[in-house]
This record gives C-alpha cells, structure tokens and sequence, in this order.
C-alpha cells in the first residue's frame, strides 16, 4: 500500500493577488516559503522514500524546502513532472480569479465560483473552461486526466516506495479530492500548503483519506 501525501505549495504572488494560476508562473511569497516550511515541519517525521512534484516552480520550491526538514533528506530523490502541473486556463492565465469564473460560468448560471462548485461536476467544470476559452487552448476533463493519469501511472510502478511526497496544486488537489474521496464537496478548496493523504493499493486503486489539514 502506497501513503501519498499531497501537499499544496506555498502561496505565490499570483495567489496573493486573487488571479487564475495554471500553467503561468510566479514566486512563492514569504508567507508561501513560511507555510512551505511549517508543512515541512508537520510531515518531517515521515520517512519519504521519493519526493514527486509539478515541475512549476511554485511547486518544485515548495518540495525542495520540504525535503530539508525531512528525516531522510539525505536520500531522498525529487522528481519534477508536467505530468503533475495545473489545471491549464487557456486564456484565462493571469486574469482576475472572480473576472475568469464569471466569464466561465456565467453562461450557466453561475455568478461565482462558489455556486458553481457546489453545484456542478468538477468534470463539467474543466469542460466549461475550454468551452468558455476564445482560442480554446485550455484543457478539457479528458485532456486533464489524460495527462494526470500519466503520473499516477508514474507512482504505481515506483516499486519500493511507501511513503511519497507529492507536491502539487490547488485546483488538481480538487480535482483528486473529487474524484477519489467519498462525496466530498468542492468548496472550500484546499490552503496554500495543506496536506491531503491519499493510498494506493497493489491494483493501483486510489482513495483520500485525508484532506487540507495544517498538521497530521
């Protein structure tokens, strides 16, 4: 049984600022290197075997600040893989959060986020997003998993590894936490470096056990 601790990396610029953060890119805050190290201090007593993350930035930082404060931080390799990244936002990259979900969900009825959420499929979701895009270059739900799917492929043929540190992101963590968790609604979505836990099994089976906790 493989124990996957995800973590979302540490508040960045762009988080701070209330704007849509996919594939695009900024530097964590000192909040963010803050909460990357307080995350590192909850999970340091758990013996990583490897250290998995999105190779953006904001994540990969977030993993390497992590790995410091872990027993095995002299043994343990981190592997950064676009298999991990965000949820890609097409055009909507870098614009006002509440603007793009607007823009997005308006033609559903959707007035924020929030309600659309808490009502609708995170699937469906994805599939707004690229329908919303003018040049639709976002990634749909098949598109998304298909990619997502790689890394979890990726995880199950790590033979030996127990114990894995996965440093992703927010919208991902949600897509993960609706997906395999048991009817756990959309909102709120995950802190700046929460920990959520999940396992998989010798069939590759996926369950969260646990979901944006500050410490274990």
């Amino acid at each position: 049984m493989k124990r996957i601790y995800i973590v979302r990396h540490g508040q960045t610029y762009i988080n701070r600022y209330n704007k849509m953060q996919g594939w695009c890119d900024t530097p964590l805050t000192e909040a963010g290197i803050t909460g990357a190290k307080e995350a590192g201090k909850a999970l340091k007593d758990v013996p990583f075997d490897i250290a998995l993350s999105s190779d953006l930035k904001r994540a990969s930082e977030t993993c390497d600040i992590i790995i410091k404060h872990n027993t095995n931080h002299n043994e343990i390799q981190h592997l950064a893989s676009p298999f991990f990244r965000e949820q890609f936002y097409g055009y909507f990259e870098g614009l006002d959060s509440e603007m793009a979900w607007r823009m997005i969900g308006g033609a559903h009825g959707y007035n924020t986020r929030q309600e659309m959420f808490a009502q609708e499929k995170i699937d469906t979701i994805k599939d707004w997003i690229k329908e919303a895009d003018p040049y639709h270059d976002a990634e749909d739900a098949k598109e998304y998993w298909d990619r997502l799917n790689k890394g979890f492929n990726l995880i199950s043929e790590l033979d030996g590894a127990e114990n894995i540190l996965l440093v992703i992101h927010g919208f991902t963590i949600r897509s993960i936490w609706s997906r395999f968790g048991d009817n756990i609604p959309l909102v709120p979505g995950p802190k700046n470096a929460s920990i959520t836990i999940m396992t998989m099994n010798s069939t590759g089976e996926m369950k969260v056990t646990a979901y944006n906790k500050m410490h274990l």
